[in-house]
């Protein structure tokens, strides 16, 4: 463990570096063409790569409010989103604190249901009583004026660290970190960051602050410490589906270095249980499997649970910990499979092909699960897809999925008259409505949408491929060489192979509800056979439906077998 302490200290590569063509051609294809962009993306260097926290407005305010509030032993709050972007950050900043050996905390994470997503006077009305002076705010705050502006009046001073979208004004906060924040000659370099990467530059500023002041606090940390906090801020980088490319693409690629020796007994745990091979995790797990179990928390239970999770110490407690995740994630994906059902036939009787808003609601379906259904219908249909319900105080709330072709934050501001509030990103979204204005809000929302300019979507990548493979060439060694471009995600695609003219010699449906399809291939050229497979497909699913026999073009991904071992293809179509 020591050598590998040493070897996270530098976050960096020493060996010469051998670029392949085929590598050549894939960066080419993302625009990455000269040999210093194509080092940095193959080997991203974290000093080199990562930009100086003070560059972001207000950093230098925040850093000196927070090291006043620690001289006066103030109560500090981290008051955090409920999702798997806000929680790791939460965690990240109550790390630092643990580490410096500042206890006096409080920290809060909103009920998704009886609360919802935002900073809630309710809540700072709460901190306050429990004599908190100093908030600082995890992946929300850049649109919570009336919030933000009860808290400075009260007593209670403001930072902000977020990454949401700024829409004309800014709070009147004391300090707002947010990488799309320009003022004056400060103008962040990469405005991409998610919550918990904000977070974590507030850190690394707190960290170099107090080491040029020779506070002991901060010098007896071994230099990289805060490295050790990339899990975290990798888990949410990928979970938030923000473009990993730039700084995320660092912290996602050290991240994941980081997550496969975590220390954490939480998530070791974690993903004991889950059977994932820690030194082979990938963002793909992070996505389909530990993300998921952190935000069943707040959508199942209570978001504490997860936050316990990432910073509890004690390996008893992380086992029931997961155990409760895991039986929170198994309640919620029964729930949401028979929401889904029900919304699909509501759907299809109501809406036609051509209807590119779509607006259902049922006071008898929970706000936390929409996305998770609206997101379900949307990659079916396509368009807008706005799904309401009501919560355990009574209000209604929804949440919305976009295609693209029309960007949530464009329609929520020009349809703003119909919300009781709104906020988000240009693909996902959340909004609370009045019962009098829910009823005609499908009509409504449409015809607002009708006012916006659409975005052309560019459809070539449905049925596009990054390189052409031979059946023989399908090998570990060509996994090997295309996963020097992981991680994978918005902005960096994992690349589509084509395989010209297979054979499909069988297919079979799989899965305990039979909705998974997998798929044998052979090459009579070089008697070469390869399974495939995807999720949540059919036979009937593909461009040409599955025929025992036929001659095909195959378009998938290549990855580690992790069931049979060796390598093995994910179906993305088949032409």
């Amino acid at each position: 463990m020591l050598g590998f302490i040493f070897y996270l200290a530098g976050l960096g590569y020493t060996s010469p570096m051998v670029v392949s063509d085929l590598v050549r051609t894939l960066l080419a294809q993302r625009g990455v063409i000269e040999e210093e962009e194509v080092e940095k993306f193959l080997e991203p260097d974290y000093a080199r790569d990562t930009h100086n926290p003070f560059l972001m407005v207000d950093m230098q305010k925040a850093v000196e409010r927070i090291f006043v509030a620690m001289e006066q032993n103030e109560t500090i709050a981290i008051y955090s989103d409920f999702d798997c972007d806000g929680i790791p950050g939460a965690s990240v900043l109550y790390e630092f604190f643990m580490k410096i050996g500042y206890t006096k905390l409080q920290v809060y994470i909103p009920h998704r249901d009886r609360e919802g997503y935002g900073l809630h006077i309710a809540a700072i009305d709460l901190l306050y009583e429990k004599g908190v002076t100093l908030m600082l705010t995890v992946d929300v705050g850049t649109v919570a004026f009336d919030a933000i502006a009860h808290a400075q009046n009260i007593g209670i001073d403001v930072i902000v660290t977020d990454h949401h979208e700024i829409i004309g004004e800014i709070p009147n906060a004391f300090a707002l970190l947010n990488p799309k924040y320009k003022k004056e000659n400060f103008v962040y370099p990469f405005p991409d960051l998610c919550g918990a990467g904000v977070a974590f530059k507030l850190v690394q500023a707190c960290l170099i602050t107090g080491k040029k002041n020779g506070d002991q606090r901060f010098t007896s940390i071994v230099e990289g410490w805060e490295k050790w906090l990339l899990d975290l801020v990798g888990i949410a980088t990928v979970a938030d589906m923000v473009p990993l490319v730039g700084e995320n693409r660092v912290l996602a690629f050290w991240g994941l270095v980081v997550l496969r020796r975590t220390q954490r007994v939480g998530l070791v745990a974690l993903c004991s249980r889950l059977k994932l091979r820690r030194e082979h995790i990938t963002e793909e797990d992070i996505g389909f499997s530990i993300g998921p179990r952190i935000n069943a928390a707040s959508r199942m239970g209570n978001p504490h649970l997860a936050f316990e999770l990432l910073t509890t110490h004690d390996p008893e407690r992380a086992e029931e910990i997961v155990t409760e995740l895991e039986n929170l994630n198994a309640s919620r994906k029964g729930v949401v499979s028979a929401m889904v059902k029900d919304i699909k036939k509501r759907v299809k009787a109501r809406f036609t092909k051509d209807d590119t808003v779509i607006v259902l609601g049922d006071t008898d379906w929970r706000p936390a699960l929409l996305g998770l259904a609206a997101n379900s219908i949307m990659q079916e249909r396509g368009g807008v897809v706005c799904i309401w319900g009501r919560d355990s105080e009574g209000k209604l709330k929804g949440s919305c999925r976009s295609d693209g072709a029309i960007t949530l934050p464009d329609l929520f501001t020009a349809g703003s008259h119909l919300f009781e509030s709104y906020g988000g990103h240009s693909a996902s979204g959340g909004f609370a409505v009045s019962h009098e204005r829910v009823h005609t809000l499908g009509e409504d929302l449409a015809l607002v949408a009708q006012s916006i300019p659409r975005i052309e979507k560019d459809t070539s990548s449905d049925i596009s491929h990054d390189y052409i493979v031979s059946a023989r060439e399908v090998s570990a060694t060509l996994l090997k060489e295309i996963a020097q471009l992981a991680p994978y995600g918005m902005g960096n695609p994992k690349p589509t192979l084509r395989l010209a003219r297979v054979s499909i010699s069988s297919f079979k449906k799989f899965g305990k509800e039979n909705n998974h399809v997998e798929v044998s291939l052979h090459c009579p050229e070089s008697n070469v056979s390869l399974r495939t497979f995807d999720f949540f497909r059919s036979p009937t699913s593909f461009t040409r439906t599955l025929v025992s026999g036929e001659t095909v073009d195959v378009l998938a991904t290549i990855e580690r077998d992790s069931y049979r071992g060796g390598v093995c293809l994910r179906l993305k179509d088949i032409v």
